[in-house]
């Protein structure tokens, strides 16, 4: 069923361009390029843009960064692509701005480019985003974290551990300060690459969204303010490392723990306890749908443009009143997949 899914994902933007699904015409060659291969969220994306090419019959070419924020190794997989005569990439940028000069001489070339999940710097620099609403995922964990933490912790202020991604990324910037916005503190606003601070944040650290990352902030910021009730991680391998800090701390039962991403084993963790709530995000359908874009464009000349959101989940172990919550179950049969 969820194989399903991912098919009418997959052909769902052809159909709305009112293309055939299927076709046997010029030979359509595809790059997708990722920020890292290690991160589940991205693994699975690998995944969808293969089912894709599966079900178009095309070649497709996949590259990565060793680690988040390697542009180096993205802009050589975009020479790469481009010498090897791929006609769309599709690209999950570590660097909004650094990336754009790579991207533009793609482009000049006739290629198209579709960032997904991650937009560029300016974000005309491609020709589409497919991806989450990062401010409307962070204000999903923010209302939940509103509406659980009077009951959760009657009578206790705020104190806030915000695990953020690094300074200067408008993906983190997004999800940081929708948080914000859903706690009902001030924040800026979608477009900005500030990260708000207010008083109730009593401890904040760049993670680049990785597990062993997210265990050295948390520690730190558990040194010097024990009292933390509430942690914001950019991304689960942060949560991850969250978690096992607080455990180390036996703070593990005195903090609400939420974050973005909704990959298995995080629900999994939610399902345990660990992990309060999750946005689910869906990088299987982004890169699926760029798949089927690509092959609008070499088959019928059509290029897609604008920003394409393939929308995120609220799933909790725990209803919220007034917010509306997918279940553990909900979020295990789709979790990184189709919606």
């Amino acid at each position: 069923m969820k194989n399903f899914s991912v098919f009418f994902a997959a052909t769902a933007l052809a159909i709305f361009l009112g293309l055939p699904a299927f076709a046997t015409e010029p030979p359509v060659i595809v790059g997708l390029i990722t920020k890292t291969d290690t991160n589940p969220f991205f693994a699975k994306m690998k995944a969808g843009a293969q089912l894709g090419a599966t079900v178009h019959n095309i070649r497709l070419l996949t590259a990565s960064g060793r680690e988040d924020g390697d542009v180096s190794s993205q802009a050589a997989a975009i020479n790469s692509m481009v010498a090897a005569g791929a006609t769309t990439l599709l690209i999950t940028p570590s660097d909004a701005k650094a990336l754009v000069p790579a991207i533009e001489q793609a482009r000049a070339k006739g290629v198209q480019v579709i960032a997904l999940d991650s937009p560029t710097d300016p974000v005309s620099a491609v020709d589409a985003v497919f991806g989450t609403d990062n401010f409307q995922a962070g204000e999903a964990i923010g209302r939940y974290a509103k509406a659980v933490m009077p009951k959760r912790f009657p009578g206790q202020p705020l104190k806030i551990a915000m695990l953020d991604l690094s300074p200067g990324n408008l993906v983190g910037a997004r999800r940081h300060n929708g948080f914000m916005s859903g706690l009902g503190l001030a924040a800026s606003g979608s477009e900005s690459y500030e990260l708000s601070q207010t008083q109730e944040t009593v401890c904040s650290g760049s993670t680049g969204g990785a597990q062993q990352q997210g265990h050295d902030v948390m520690a730190a910021c558990l040194k010097a303010h024990p009292d933390i009730n509430l942690v914001y991680t950019i991304n689960e391998p942060a949560a991850t490392g969250a978690f096992i800090a607080l455990r180390e701390a036996a703070k593990d039962k005195s903090v609400l723990l939420v974050s973005i991403d909704g990959g298995c084993e995080a629900i999994k963790s939610i399902g345990r306890g660990e992990l309060a709530a999750t946005a689910q995000q869906y990088p299987l359908t982004m890169a699926a749908m760029g798949v089927d874009a690509a092959v609008a464009y070499v088959r019928h000349g059509k290029k897609v443009s604008g920003f394409v959101n393939t929308s995120s989940t609220l799933i909790a172990a725990r209803p919220a009143s007034g917010v509306p919550v997918r279940t553990v179950a909900d979020g295990m049969n789709a979790c990184f997949g189709a919606k």
